[in-house]
């Protein structure tokens, strides 16, 4: 009689986090979405292939942004159906994916593959299938990532033309089952057209995916560049409407020389802080879908007390149409009874108008009414289950080898090379002149000894209150000056002779930040005259 309930505490052992994942949606969370008509209206049945998928980053821009161009400079090389060009090139949804033998694979093949996760964009229709592809490369930077390029959004006049296919529903798509979206503006175009901000706003819902890029900005200078960033983030500010400033990684990706050079180093550092958050999907791939799961599963439960209630209002004989158009035109009162009865948070709830819009093409009368034991194994799901694999994941990010859980090859090379003069940061600041044969402070030695011979040295030195008061004209920060005089005093004597001197000035011209100072003076900046 009670048999459900000796199996519902039977204690869950799971392998790993994934086939947890894969476990509890089949077993607990898919059959309250059947019951309710949940794939109709949200989301299509979620298959093993979602969850065992490699993390995906998806690219959105208007055309003429640099999305394909941004991939080709990942990779650091072509991939095959690649069309890069001013006007608008990429026609269609292209998954670059990794493959031993490279080539491409239409779109109806593609869906229809069931180790690939793309089976459930074939309810787009034959319009869509014919514009998605997936490029397959032998590359090491696809081994734990796939990039999904999309077709460059039409501004002006040319938006009007019809896709044929519903392009914000694929973008939603998408947008649901990646790990991060990425939104490229041009330094030159940032007007955000109609169909731009369709697409954005079909983003919505998920703004801790989203990262914004800024590309193409070696094609201003640095005076220009704060006036764009400022334009940028005042029109994203009307589209996004959340009131936190969203971060912008401003940078040009693309494999030519920079144009404006000034802001060579601007662009490094972002470009770093942008290809180290893509490194950690890998890693956090586990997470984010469980934190997916998570948000199906509260949708899942709003959803299913929607459409219990809109049963229970139908009347059992006469003016059942009659009373269906009402319904759904009071849909936004159904919303608040259920949200004062449920104590469910406003954010919960669907789009009204898009639930509107599918439920005038439904029988209500065909709707179950409420089921609470399917909605009690979804609450122990959340309370029980997850817990259970949230505690799991640290566990098997230890038993991981850390090596296959990071991107390598292509553009993140640059990322740990801290040995070849051409890494980051190499050859720049305090590592100028490392590795050459002449000191590179003798270069602007003579410049420094001027100043040196006004300050009236004595047997060649000048006091430490002397050459202090030398150091402050640069505006430096006290405790920065303090670290430089550590350094140039290589003698400890508390004086400084003129290859110290110079040494300290060269310090402060080189403008490092006072946390890119070392403890210990590098041996290539140590005088001769010391050594």
């Amino acid at each position: 009689m009670f048999s459900f309930l000796k199996k519902d505490d039977k204690q869950e052992v799971y392998n790993s986090v994934l086939d947890g994942l894969k476990k509890i949606y089949r077993t607990k969370l898919l059959p309250l979405e059947e019951g309710y008509h949940f794939h109709d209206f949200h989301s299509p049945k979620l298959e093993d292939s979602d969850f065992e998928a490699k993390p995906m980053i998806l690219l959105v821009g208007q055309y003429s942004t640099g999305k394909t161009t941004f991939i080709k400079y990942l990779l650091e090389r072509d991939f095959p159906g690649i069309r890069i060009g001013p006007e608008p090139t990429t026609d269609r949804f292209i998954a670059v994916m990794y493959d031993e033998k490279e080539g491409v694979i239409p779109g109806n093949a593609l869906v229809v593959d069931p180790k690939k996760q793309f089976r459930p964009l074939s309810k787009f229709g034959n319009a869509f299938l014919n514009r998605l592809q997936c490029s397959t490369v032998n590359t090491p930077v696809l081994q734990n990532i796939s990039i999904i390029d999309t077709p460059g959004i039409l501004s002006g006049e040319k938006q009007r033309v019809d896709r044929g296919y519903d392009f914000t529903g694929v973008l939603e798509w998408f947008a649901e089952r990646v790990d991060r979206i990425i939104l490229l503006f041009d330094a030159h175009k940032l007007d955000i057209s109609d169909e731009f901000r369709r697409s954005i706003e079909a983003l919505r819902g998920h703004d801790d995916k989203i990262r914004i890029v800024l590309n193409k900005a070696d094609m201003v200078d640095h005076q220009q560049l704060m006036r764009v960033y400022g334009a940028l983030m005042w029109s994203l500010g009307k589209v996004l409407q959340t009131p936190e400033v969203a971060r912008v990684y401003i940078g040009s990706f693309w494999d030519q020389p920079l144009r404006y050079d000034v802001n060579r180093r601007l662009f490094e550092d972002e470009e770093q802080d942008l290809f180290k958050d893509l490194q950690s999907l890998p890693r956090n791939a586990a997470l984010r879908k469980l934190n997916d799961l998570i948000k199906r599963a509260r949708l899942a439960k709003v959803h299913s007390y929607i459409i219990a209630e809109l049963r229970k209002e139908m009347p059992s004989v006469f003016g059942k149409d009659s009373k269906k158009k009402d319904l759904i035109k009071n849909l936004g009162a159904i919303y608040e009874k259920i949200q004062k009865e449920h104590q469910i948070s406003p954010g919960d709830f669907p789009d009204i108008k898009k639930m509107q819009d599918v439920l005038a093409n439904l029988d209500f009368t065909k709707f179950n009414a409420i089921k609470p034991k399917l909605l009690e194994v979804v609450e122990r799901m959340l309370s029980e289950d997850i817990s259970k694999l949230m505690e799991q994941i640290p566990l098997e990010d230890d038993s991981t080898n850390s090596t296959t859980q990071k991107l390598k090859g292509g553009a993140f090379v640059s990322i740990e090379d801290n040995a070849s003069p051409f890494g980051y940061k190499r050859g720049e600041g305090i590592d100028a002149g490392a590795g050459e044969l002449d000191w590179i402070v003798s270069r602007d030695k003579e410049k420094y000894m001027s100043i040196f011979s006004s300050l009236n040295p004595v047997d060649g030195k000048v006091t430490g209150m002397t050459a202090k008061l030398e150091m402050v004209k640069s505006k430096l920060p006290n405790t920065v000056l303090s670290k430089i005089w550590k350094l140039a005093d290589v003698d400890k004597d508390g004086m400084l002779d003129e290859d110290e001197f110079a040494l300290a000035m060269h310090l402060i011209n080189i403008k490092i930040d006072g946390n890119d100072i070392p403890s210990e003076l590098p041996d290539h900046l140590i005088p001769p005259s010391k050594k």
